[in-house]
């Protein structure tokens, strides 16, 4: 039985055929006659109609098996569905009158950077320099909007550490899909109707340091654990994330304010000089209006600092409607060669 038919076994009736579209790439319900779909980037409404009672009942199909609970204690959820989709749902009186739905479905396009850039994600010149950049060890955040493709770039970019070393993954729903001969995947965990067990995202983390990794990675930094990524990058342990932002300063300027959530004693004159010295590079994702999704920007940072500001190094970015190599250069350009790479040749090149 394949993973698709695995996710609509159980009878997902009118939403059937779109779960087996491979062109829909997420699915959500406003209410049971506001049905949408989008293929391409764009959203679409449907003539699908249902009622409360079908959806809320599709909903609980979709729970079983996976821990995780929606009532009125707990009106939020997330879960991964058998074929790697992603179930997020919101109960009245959270949102009035209906449920609110969404599936996003897990559709691998490609594997590898070079796939990547053969559709069109960036040059074959960018992916070459990332691919040298992961084998190399060095610190990796990707950025962008909801829907630029943040966590296709990671499990890509993932499928370039090599095969000897051990990755572990921490996400709040498994969204990962890696080829991997040594890899072991966390999530999260909510809380017991009693209030107890909860496994945060920053628990995963530390425990994860403990799991001797030779790659740390975070599915999505969103709070606190955003100070844990940063001391494990701190102290040698490579590391590659996801955040939310809309260019790459503004990917390094939240990153330096997320550790301030994780308690009173933290202060930006510890996290900034920490993002500077520990991130290397920042890959920011756009989503255009017409649905193509490309990356805007590669940049590296170069450990200095100037008026509180961190300073980039722009690696690769946008312009003319292409992606060209621009003018700087990453930092550890020994760890390149000790891996049998030369940045002369991986960014040979200007603007």
């Amino acid at each position: 039985m394949t993973a698709a038919l695995a996710l609509v076994d159980p009878g997902f009736g009118a939403l059937q055929p779109l779960l087996d579209d491979p062109s829909v790439e997420e699915l959500w319900i406003n209410a049971p006659d506001r049905i949408f779909i989008s293929r391409d980037g764009r959203s679409e409404l449907t003539t699908v109609m249902l009622t409360d009672s079908a959806v809320r009942d599709l909903v609980e199909r979709m729970l079983r098996g996976t821990g995780r609970r929606l009532d009125l204690s707990s009106p939020f959820v997330d879960a991964t569905l058998p074929d790697g989709s992603r179930l997020h749902a919101v109960i009245p009186d959270i949102v009035p009158g209906h449920w609110s739905v969404n599936i996003r479905k897990f559709i691998a396009r490609a594997e590898t950077v070079h796939e990547l850039a053969a559709g069109g994600l960036f040059t074959q010149q960018a992916a070459s320099f990332l691919h040298a950049a992961v084998v190399s060890g060095l610190n990796i955040m990707v950025a962008g909007g909801t829907g630029a493709g943040k966590t296709t770039l990671l499990g890509c970019l993932l499928a370039s550490v090599p095969a000897h070393e051990r990755i572990i993954t921490c996400e709040e729903v498994l969204e990962l899909r890696l080829r991997h001969p040594d890899w072991v995947r966390m999530q999260t965990r909510p809380a017991s109707l009693e209030g107890t067990g909860e496994i945060p995202l920053r628990r995963l983390v530390k425990e994860s340091l403990r799991m001797r990794p030779d790659r740390l990675v975070i599915g999505e930094v969103r709070q606190g654990e955003a100070l844990d990524l940063l001391i494990a990058m701190n102290s040698g342990q490579p590391s590659l994330a996801t955040l939310h932002a809309n260019s790459a300063r503004e990917a390094v300027t939240k990153l330096c304010t997320l550790p301030l959530l994780a308690g009173e004693n933290i202060s930006s004159a510890f996290v900034v000089p920490t993002v500077a010295g520990a991130v290397d590079v920042v890959v920011h994702l756009r989503s255009t209006p017409q649905g193509q999704r490309r990356v805007q920007e590669v940049v590296a940072i170069t450990g200095r600092i100037e008026d509180r500001q961190i300073e980039l190094a722009p690696l690769f970015s946008w312009r003319n409607g292409r992606l060209v190599r621009d003018v700087g250069f990453p930092r550890h350009e020994e760890r390149f060669e000790a891996h049998g790479f030369r940045l002369s040749t991986l960014l040979r090149g200007s603007r």
